[in-house]
């Protein structure tokens, strides 16, 4: 069960400052805990912690960074089973999912763990000509200092681990911003991280309302932003970040392609597991699908019947795979565009019905390329089905959008999987699997509207490091 409070974290510290912040069970609609909100007095003096701080967490060595994330590691197995619940209450995760989340939480700071004593460096020959005889050079990591991190509401554990645990691999202190709707993943890390013997300062967590959060963007004190959420959000912080470097995940329009060589039964099984799991709601989940001609028919009613399959309910039930969007507002949109669509000459294949955060599993096909529900990020339980006759000419289907951050091939042909690779416009390209699969350590970032950067803990210790250049002359 949740506590009945929680407090945000301010310099290490545990301060229960106010309950101004109501955090709602989102399947049920009832207020399920409250927790203390900062202001911009508090922020700014996180953000002063976290100056004070950098020199010794910089000064840390490895060993003390390593045992403070296998620390993590250990109390977080210990914790399984609340952190599970808490994430399937407050985000309306169904609890398989939920307990997945976990995992994967744990991953990400095991990863770090093993990473944070492989930052390495290198020895450089400068003598390149005869003005450099006599000259060597070797070049070292070192941490980038205080960071700013803004984490989103669908995976308020492990997106948050992604800014985390690299920063605490590599010694920057940081402060943070969990979103609103589900800060208790990220105060229950606080919580782990306060029972450590990190230097006073090295972080602080404080939830906050948007309006208030200028400080975590503005502030020049700050060496690096890292960003989660949505395009329109991550971009206009850009603009106002001023010098420090912005790392940004941001939307995405995912596509599948599924080629006339492909095993249906197990295109589909993966398929609807990347269209609908958490209810869509992934910047990878599956929302267009581009399916050879020859196997379109048979492929669409295996699809179908596998989706209307889904059992929708209550996310603390096992049985339960389609559970609530995270507001009626979210899932409202998305129900007005699948009805866009269908006004539009869309034929509605199976799902669309809303009844408050409950929005079905649902699938379309003949949808205009105009239409939202093709066109923009649908972060919802809905996709569209496309036939096509020419696999060059489904990459261009996939090409053909504004966002660019992972997307699946189900082909055997090895041709047409490098086609794929050198052609489309995205971070990633997964064979043989939906774009919406990630492992924690593998490089993951998009192009276009989806964002800047990469992460994956080794990928991201980059962002939070600088090379420093040490040259000596030997008279």
């Amino acid at each position: 069960m949740l506590k009945e409070t929680y407090p945000y974290y301010l310099a290490n510290d545990p301060v229960y400052a106010n309950e101004d912040l109501v955090v709602f069970d989102k399947y049920t609609g009832e207020p399920a805990t409250r927790v203390a909100m900062a202001g911009h007095e508090v922020i700014d003096a996180g953000i002063t912690a976290a100056v004070e701080a950098q020199q010794a967490c910089a000064d840390m060595p490895a060993y003390e960074r390593q045992a403070v994330l296998e620390h993590c590691v250990s109390r977080f197995k210990e914790r399984f089973d609340e952190l599970a619940e808490a994430l399937c209450i407050e985000a309306g995760k169904p609890i398989n999912d939920s307990e997945g989340e976990v995992t994967r939480l744990i991953d990400t700071f095991k990863i770090a763990a093993q990473e944070s004593t492989r930052i390495y460096g290198e020895v450089m020959p400068l003598d390149i000509s005869p003005r450099a005889k006599g000259y060597r050079g070797m070049w070292k990591k070192i941490p980038i200092g205080p960071c700013s991190f803004i984490s989103p509401f669908n995976f308020p554990l492990n997106l948050t681990a992604h800014k985390v645990a690299p920063a605490l691999a590599v010694g920057c202190p940081f402060v943070l911003k969990p979103a609103s709707l589900t800060p208790i993943g990220a105060l229950i890390i606080a919580e782990t991280l306060a029972e450590t013997d990190l230097p006073k300062g090295a972080f602080s967590v404080l939830p906050c309302r948007r309006d208030g959060a200028e400080l975590f963007t503005i502030d020049d004190r700050l060496k690096l932003l890292s960003f989660t959420g949505s395009p329109e959000v991550g971009w206009e912080l850009k603009s106002k970040a001023g010098k420090k470097p912005v790392v940004l995940e941001l939307g995405g329009n995912a596509a599948v392609v599924v080629d006339e060589d492909s095993n249906i039964d197990d295109a589909v099984q993966r398929i609807v597991f990347g269209a609908f799991y958490q209810s869509g709601q992934s910047c990878i989940g599956v929302q267009r699908i581009f399916v050879h001609e020859k196997i379109y028919d048979t492929f669409k009613d295996a699809l179908v019947s596998k989706t209307r399959s889904l059992k929708m309910g209550d996310p603390k039930e096992r049985e339960t795979f389609i559970g609530p969007m995270i507001s009626e507002k979210e899932a409202g949109r998305l129900k007005g565009w699948i009805d866009e669509a269908l006004e539009e000459g869309a034929t509605l294949l199976c799902g669309g019905g809303l009844d408050g955060v409950m929005l079905e599993a649902t699938l379309l096909e003949s949808v205009p390329k105009s239409c939202s529900v093709h066109a923009e990020e649908a972060f919802g339980p809905a996709a569209v089905l496309v036939p096509f006759s020419d696999y060059e000419e489904a990459l261009n289907m996939v090409n053909d959008s504004q966002f660019g951050l992972q997307a699946g091939i189900f082909t055997r042909d090895i041709y047409k999987i490098q086609k794929a690779w050198d052609t489309l416009e995205v971070g990633g390209v997964v064979i043989g699997d939906v774009p919406s699969w990630r492992v924690d350590h593998m490089p993951y970032g998009g192009v276009k509207e989806s964002g800047l950067g990469r992460e994956g803990i080794r990928f991201a210790i980059e962002d939070m490091t600088e090379t420093r250049l040490l040259v000596i002359r030997e008279p």
